[in-house]
């Protein structure tokens, strides 16, 4: 009984061959040509009877087959091309002899994407006890040579494909006819398509015939990675990428140096940055030239893809280090003159202590642009920026005698540090010039600043401390300590005390007193009164800072603005008496 199937969306001016290739399968092969016969678009079954010594040939006659007879076993590979040359099919499916349990669904499953048009080969995927072959041997060496190859079951012999396109393959004679024709279609570029076929239950091979079809395999895998330029691929290209790359971390090794290792000679940076210059673009150039070559001569399209599959790890590694490079060159200026400045700017990495509720930030690079019209005498500063100088937006700094307040930058200047032109000339930094963040104290070094420390009121007292310091050119050890007034914490703070220093003190603009640059210590406390008011400073703990405290010869360093509520209260209730008897 024929197999019939919805045959509406197949071609029917294409015809179909079965091929069997049969070596002592008297037992099973009457069956499979039975369930090819069910379906009515077989022209013919084809059995080539390779050498078999058993009743094979006689059996698959009886069951109507067409039967080629080899008088020696040849091979797998040279049934099937006999096959292939006795047909005159447009397009043939080959079927092993020995599946004990083929169905007529099964063998449709896989001729029919050729018949529709959706594929040129098709070739089986199924399940069965055994497959050590496929996932020992073929598996591993696909992976490797042709890693663009992946198919579950590249070995099996269940496939279907257009008689005109195996005409021009060359054929294996044994078991490496398979894994040949997949590898022969994938590097033509020809459509395949793996199809599901179910359970398969055939004859386990034993070991010994195993060891044979294993290297039969190989060899047929080898053959093909050597004819399509894999091996070249994987030795000579991937030796070239791997020089092109030692090339390009010297060329990093020596701006390292260059930049962030002061000790090394900068002849010796540059001799390195320059000779793994030299390496990384002569194998560069190899290997550019050689892949053009490779190329050219293979003309199919998955080589640029299994190349980059091989080789993926060591290519992302090549332009990470072009991206690092590539860094390093644009920070290069160059002046009027035709002199080249290159200065490395990076983001500054901050990570905080315990007690902060930041655990990590990123800071800078800060750009230096223009003030704003009429903003002669205000400084747009990068918030980080700000936190680095340990500044408060509204402070006042001083530079070269000129006062300038300290505003946010604009909406989206994030990092924008706009300064006036005074400032700018005073501070030697141009419009357009990068800063790091770790640069930033050095900038502004000896500018004096005028900080709020707090503004604020308790129950009794309203009170304005402002501290005064200088910007040191880099983050130095120094003092924390805490500021009360009656016994009230009301802020901490922090400064660099130089030795034999002392510092001045004051509330309301009238001299409180001052102390010594030892008497800030751990745990030390320094007692002031005023009126009925007492001021405390309490040392705590070495820390970093870039405030250099102003000592006594320069001014003053802290000033309390100190007013009693009461007397404020005082003071607006004779304010609003004389308002209402004025009213009256």
């Amino acid at each position: 009984m024929a197999f019939k199937k919805n045959n509406s969306s197949i071609n029917k001016n294409l015809t179909v061959d079965a091929i069997v290739p049969a070596y002592n399968e008297e037992e099973s092969v009457a069956h499979v040509i039975n369930v090819i016969k069910e379906l009515d678009y077989i022209d013919n079954v084809i059995v080539v009877n390779d050498g078999s010594t058993d009743n094979t040939e006689v059996v698959a006659i009886d069951a109507g087959a067409k039967v080629i007879t080899h008088k020696n076993n040849q091979g797998k590979g040279a049934a099937i091309k006999t096959g292939v040359d006795v047909s005159d099919a447009d397009v043939v499916a080959f079927i092993d002899g020995d599946i004990k349990n083929l169905s007529s669904e099964k063998v449709d499953c896989f001729i029919r994407p050729i018949l529709e048009g959706n594929a040129d080969i098709t070739k089986t995927k199924f399940a069965r006890e055994s497959g050590r072959v496929t996932e020992l041997t073929a598996k591993p060496l696909l992976k490797f040579f042709f890693p663009e190859v992946d198919y579950e079951q590249p070995l099996s012999g269940q496939f279907a494909a257009k008689r005109s396109l195996l005409k021009k393959m060359e054929f294996e004679k044994d078991y490496g006819v398979d894994v040949g024709i997949v590898l022969d279609a994938e590097v033509r570029g020809i459509k395949i398509y793996e199809v599901d076929i179910g359970v398969i239950k055939h004859d386990m091979s034993p070991l010994s015939d195993l060891h044979e079809m294993a290297n039969e395999v190989v060899r047929s895998i080898i053959i093909r990675a050597m004819t399509y330029g894999r091996v070249a691929m994987i030795d000579t290209l991937g030796n070239y990428i791997r020089m092109s790359i030692l090339g390009l971390s010297l060329i990093i090794l020596g701006l390292f140096l260059l930049f962030f290792v002061p000790p090394v000679p900068f002849q010796l940076s540059l001799l390195i940055g320059v000779f793994g210059l030299i390496e990384a673009v002569f194998y560069l150039v190899k290997l550019i030239i050689n892949s053009i070559r490779l190329f050219k001569r293979e003309n199919n399209r998955n080589f640029a893809k299994s190349f980059i599959k091989m080789h993926l790890p060591i290519i992302f590694v090549f332009f990470v280090l072009v991206i690092m490079i590539s860094t390093f060159m644009s920070a290069a200026t160059i002046g009027d003159n035709g002199q080249i400045s290159i200065e490395a700017t990076s983001r500054n990495i901050v990570i905080f202590g315990q007690g902060s509720e930041n655990h990590i930030a990123v800071r800078g690079p800060y750009v230096v642009d223009n003030a704003l019209e009429n903003e002669s005498n205000l400084i747009h500063m990068p918030y980080h920026a700000l936190q680095t100088l340990q500044m408060s937006y509204g402070d006042t700094i001083i530079i070269q005698n000129e006062s300038y307040s300290i505003n946010k930058t604009m909406g989206d200047e994030a990092d924008n540090l706009r300064l006036p032109a005074n400032a700018r000339s005073d501070l030697g930094v141009h419009v357009g010039d990068i800063i790091s963040n770790s640069r930033i104290p050095n900038v502004f070094c000896g500018s004096k600043v005028i900080h709020s420390v707090r503004m604020a009121n308790t129950s009794t007292l309203d009170y304005d401390i402002t501290e005064y310091y200088k910007v040191a050119y880099k983050s130095r050890n120094a003092s924390s300590f805490d500021i009360y007034i009656d016994d009230e914490l009301i802020t901490s703070s922090s400064a660099i005390f130089k030795e034999n220093q002392s510092y001045v003190l004051q509330v309301n603009d009238e001299y409180l007193g001052e102390f010594e640059s030892e008497d800030i210590s751990a745990n030390n406390s320094i007692n002031f009164t005023y009126g009925e008011h007492n001021i405390e400073l309490i040392g705590k703990s070495d820390t970093l800072s870039v405030r250099n405290a102003v000592s006594s010869e320069d001014g003053i360093f802290l000033n309390f603005i100190l007013t009693d509520r009461e007397s404020l209260d005082i003071l607006t209730n004779t304010t609003d008496t004389g308002s209402s008897d004025d009213r009256q």
